[in-house]
């Protein structure tokens, strides 16, 4: 059985799979027992096939597809359900996130306490247009007022996290933006740790900053209840 489960979603990103599944089994093989799960979001692009045709290359490869399209959260909602390693790395499938980081984030939980049960990728330079990065700031500092969540990125891609306490989270469209929180909330605690971040090289993106803006409003309510009602209490056996 895998140590380590790399969830990958993708939606039409057929140029991107090649380059990134090479560099994850490069950063991964000799330093720990690992799977990758790509979960294609009902692509409209060859990339099932692109998926497909690297498995004879890659055994740790497993592919799973959205018969019908479901967003980023979903994919990697059933890609960790699917995962048979106890702790999960999630990345994006654009190739922004660089896999070599992943060794990092594993480095830090090594090194953390049982309580802390998130390591959150920090892109503390960005490799993105001068708009996206404004948008991103601003949320980070909506979120953060609202939520108390000490996380300066949590729109990063790139994370590490226990399988069993990410499946008992409250599952939402978007709940990946805000899983500081929600391990927060869970009665745990998170770590933010600084990681690279590129320049996309191929494919074009699939959110726009309207997109964001408004969906992020409707989020932050929701997550921002979730805080209020939450009660953790520790429970010991006489």
């Amino acid at each position: 059985m895998p140590q380590l489960s790399v969830v990958v979603p993708v939606f039409n990103e057929r140029d991107n799979i090649p380059p990134l599944l090479a560099e994850i089994a490069g950063a991964l093989r000799g330093k720990v027992e690992f799977e990758i799960v790509y979960v294609d979001d009902d692509s409209t692009d060859d990339s099932r096939a692109v998926l497909h045709a690297q498995k004879a290359a890659y055994p740790e490869l497993r592919v799973l597809h959205h018969v019908t399209r479901s967003g980023q959260s979903t994919a990697v909602w059933n890609g960790v359900r699917s995962a048979r390693a106890p702790w999960v790395a999630t990345l994006d499938g654009d190739g922004q996130n660089d896999p070599a980081d992943i060794p990092k984030l594993l480095a830090a939980r090594d090194g953390a306490d049982a309580q802390t049960k998130l390591f959150a990728g920090w892109r503390t330079t960005r490799r993105d247009s001068f708009n996206k990065r404004i948008s991103s700031k601003i949320a980070n500092a909506v979120r953060s007022r609202m939520l108390r969540d000490n996380t300066p990125d949590t729109g990063c891609g790139l994370k590490l996290f226990e399988r069993d306490l990410f499946l008992r989270l409250p599952y939402f469209d978007h709940m990946h933006r805000y899983l500081p929180a929600l391990v927060n909330r869970a009665g745990f605690r998170s770590q933010s740790v600084p990681v690279g971040h590129r320049p996309r090289t191929a494919g074009t993106s699939k959110y726009g900053m309207l997109d964001r803006l408004w969906v992020g409003v409707a989020d932050l309510r929701g997550v921002a209840w979730l805080m209020r009602r939450a009660k953790v209490t520790h429970v010991e056996e006489l």
